[in-house]
């Protein structure tokens, strides 16, 4: 890497975890609309129901993957949208508490560490 490089090896995880999470988002978009039998039929949810979440999953899905190669390319805009993007996952995922608990609070966990990284900024950035 040169000097004028914003990309850190922490971003290259954050990005990779958003790319994992945002396939993995709309695999499970795409099963949640198919209505498939993967997902329990008698599942909570905070709001709507299965085929709403399916839709928000994978419009979620998108922007990571969007948010990842936005942030593989080094510019400060891809570290805000990958901020932004984590965070609507993690809200996401609370809402998809009732009907998924564990997979629910593993995804809250990536979310959260993608946010302090990528929050946290490039390694060995001037401060200010």
């Amino acid at each position: 890497m040169n000097e004028g490089s914003l990309i850190s090896g922490w971003w290259v995880f954050a990005g990779v975890l958003l790319l994992i999470a945002g396939v993995l988002n709309i695999v499970y978009g795409i099963a949640a609309i198919g209505d498939s039998r993967f997902f329990t039929e008698d599942a909570a949810y905070i709001i709507s129901g299965l085929n709403t979440w399916g839709w928000i999953l994978l419009i979620v899905g998108v922007l990571e993957l969007v948010a990842a190669f936005s942030l593989f390319s080094g510019g400060e805009y891809g570290r805000w949208f990958g901020i932004f993007i984590a965070s609507l996952n993690a809200i996401g995922a609370l809402l998809a508490l009732p009907a998924a608990p564990f997979w629910s609070l593993a995804v809250f966990a990536l979310a959260i560490i993608v946010i302090y990284k990528l929050a946290e900024g490039p390694e060995g950035a001037p401060a200010g």
